[in-house]
């Protein structure tokens, strides 16, 4: 997956990316991650704030001491900072974009909040669908990286 995306749809030279650290079923980036660190770029992990808030991020490095969160999550204890390209876990997605995620909303308030940023969904293959429900509040992914190559999304038709 991050050969592909490294390959299609790299971040910007600088860019401050922003990761996920891998729970338990989904793609693990960490490789990725290393690897962007290795070609210069400051890498951020999301903190999980309050329900109904968007993400906050703190600078990561492989190493550094990790907190868990609620949901099974990770974070780091680096200094706050906000990412121009975000990596972004899902339980299922479809190639015009829609994102499944786990309910919180927290991606979605969080990418409405940075408008310009890339966003990139990063998934198995197996976890593409048709059509994922998508709500008016939803934010679309720019692509999906998978272990198979980059899917660029299209908006859906209008018919």
């Amino acid at each position: 997956m991050g050969a592909h995306l490294l390959r299609q749809i790299p971040p910007a030279p600088g860019a401050v990316v922003s990761g996920f650290w891998p729970l338990a079923g989904e793609i693990d980036i960490l490789p990725l991650l290393r690897t962007l660190i290795g070609r210069g770029h400051q890498v951020v992990l999301p903190v999980t704030p309050a329900i109904g808030n968007p993400l906050n991020f703190r600078l990561w490095r492989p190493g550094d001491k990790m907190i868990q969160e609620r949901f099974g999550t990770m974070c780091p204890t680096g200094e706050p900072a906000v990412p121009d390209y975000l990596l972004v876990p899902l339980l299922a997605f479809d190639r015009h974009g829609g994102r499944l995620g786990y309910g919180g909303g927290f991606y979605d308030r969080t990418l409405a909040g940075l408008p310009g940023v890339v966003a990139v969904g990063c998934a198995f293959s197996a976890q593409e669908l048709d059509e994922v429900p998508v709500g008016p509040y939803d934010v679309r992914l720019a692509a999906v990286a998978t272990e198979n190559g980059v899917i660029f999304t299209s908006p859906p038709s209008v018919s």
